[in-house]
């Protein structure tokens, strides 16, 4: 079992969504805790990713703990994506 912690503004996008995408959002949040075999983000960044039909979940695995670095759709996820690049 994992522990879950966030960083800081983790949750700029994610505020800005329906109530419905926030709800299916936390749901997985919470599954992060049992989850297994998830996919580690390209171009060497130290980042796993989950997709939820339109909807990313961003986070660093260290140990027993994931620390949740972003969640939003994907035209935010890119947004963010792209910023970690610069």
């Amino acid at each position: 079992m994992y522990e879950l912690t966030y960083s800081k503004g983790w949750d700029e996008y994610f505020k800005k969504m329906n109530q419905d995408a926030q709800t299916k959002i936390w749901k997985k949040i919470q599954q992060l805790k049992e989850l297994e075999g998830i996919r580690h983000l390209k171009k060497g960044l130290p980042y796993f990713v989950i997709e939820m039909g339109q909807n990313r979940i961003c986070f660093k695995q260290e140990n027993k703990n994931r620390r949740i670095d972003f969640a939003g759709n994907h035209k935010q996820y890119e947004k963010w994506y792209l910023s970690l690049m610069k």
